[in-house]
């Protein structure tokens, strides 16, 4: 077997579909965010903005983060130690998973190393607890979700996205007897869509399913405490199990569960994802809790959030730049072809300073290749402006259309 030769194909592949990813070497600028400095092939250093982060409100730069992460590491040094159950469980940890609880209105919660892990874990542990469960899955969902839903190795069926007459169906024709998880998304963070949460626990209510909502994209970021959007629309009571990570609006890394203390209690006892991983150091858990803090306290960060968002969606309108239609702060602007895509945005990042990765297969369908740009409290008019001039210049240097569909 020439082992060398078959990874060697498997990358060419990729590179001959024009979506071979190739990673940027960024230093972020600690206080000056969205700037980072770019180490360019060359080996030069270069001054760039990003708009593409995650740290959708900038709280991984904020000073009530950083300072309770500096006390955490002073007290009690840099690694947890072990596992949860291993002497890896610290005061830290503890104070976070009551703080996630307390957000999202449950008496539980549980942490994992990061959102993907979360969902993989909980969903697959789910058929653990409940054999022979049915999962109804929405066509969109996560990769997390569905490796967690493919592990869980019992029947699903999958909703086209968002369409709650097919879920219905699939429902229905389901043995009435039958263990039912409803998974699905509150926040579709490619396309910038929303689920109707409430409609979904109507029939999960009508069909006894147990709903689990993945809030990754939309926690920090909605509701009046910034819940998510279950809580915006007042029906987080009605959530069975919620997913969310601590790696986006908060700032930060991990993810977690919330639900009722008995649901945590079960995952917490049986999922693999969990038990047989070091935990989350300490530095992390405390900069979590003051994040989650500080945004329960302060919607009006959401609020500029939201307005800055709108504002570049007004914007790249106006220029007659091809934007995706949007029903949240993602901020999506259709390409349609991968090697115009990275064409795209090497253009950007060389000529203008700016940086946005392309978003190709199999993140997305092919032939829906996109920028995602993802505008922050602190990317200012300026800012802006800059953007979509360099914009509407690559756009025309390479003929690139303006239909958004």
């Amino acid at each position: 077997m020439e082992y060398k030769a078959k990874f060697e194909a498997a990358v060419d592949q990729v590179k001959a579909e024009g979506r071979y990813r190739v990673f940027a070497d960024l230093r972020r600028q600690r206080g000056n965010f969205p700037r980072a400095t770019w180490r360019t092939p060359e080996g030069t250093d270069k001054d760039i903005v990003i708009w593409c982060s995650n740290d959708y409100l900038g709280m991984g730069q904020h000073p009530a983060v950083i300072e309770a992460m500096h006390k955490a590491i002073d007290t009690v040094g840099a690694g947890a130690g072990g596992t949860r159950n291993i002497s890896g469980t610290t005061r830290y940890h503890v104070e976070l998973e009551k703080e996630l609880a307390d957000l999202h209105g449950k008496n539980g919660a549980l942490l994992f190393t990061s959102g993907y892990i979360a969902n993989e874990a909980t969903l697959a542990t789910l058929a653990k607890i409940l054999p022979g469960c049915i999962f109804f899955s929405d066509a969109l969902n996560h990769a997390s979700m569905i490796e967690g839903i493919r592990r869980a190795g019992t029947p699903k069926r999958i909703w086209r996205h968002n369409d709650l007459e097919h879920l219905e169906e699939l429902l229905a024709a389901a043995p009435a007897d039958a263990p039912k998880v409803i998974a699905f998304e509150s926040v579709y963070s490619m396309d910038g869509d929303v689920s109707d949460i409430g409609k979904v626990c109507d029939l999960a209510d009508k069909y006894g399913a147990i709903t689990y909502l993945d809030e990754v994209h939309a926690v920090g970021l909605y509701g009046q405490h910034g819940a998510g959007i279950a809580e915006r629309d007042g029906v987080m009571h009605r959530v069975d199990i919620i997913n969310g990570t601590l790696g986006k609006a908060f700032g930060l890394m991990g993810g977690y569960v919330s639900a009722n203390a008995s649901m945590i209690d079960a995952i917490r006892s049986h999922a693999p994802g969990f038990i047989f991983t070091t935990s989350l150091a300490p530095t992390l858990a405390a900069g979590a809790v003051a994040s989650i803090k500080h945004l329960k306290q302060n919607n009006g960060l959401r609020e500029k959030h939201q307005e800055r968002a709108l504002r570049l969606k007004t914007l790249l309108r106006q220029a007659g730049l091809p934007l995706m239609p949007s029903q949240t702060h993602v901020v999506p602007l259709l390409v349609g072809d991968p090697v115009a895509c990275k064409a795209v945005t090497d253009e950007l990042l060389d000529r203008f300073g700016i940086y946005v990765q392309p978003i190709n297969y199999p993140t997305v369908p092919r032939g829906t290749e996109r920028l995602r740009l993802t505008p922050s409290p602190l990317h200012d008019d300026a800012l802006m402006a800059n953007l979509i001039e360099a914009l509407q210049t690559v756009w025309s240097q390479l003929g690139l259309s303006s239909k958004a569909a």
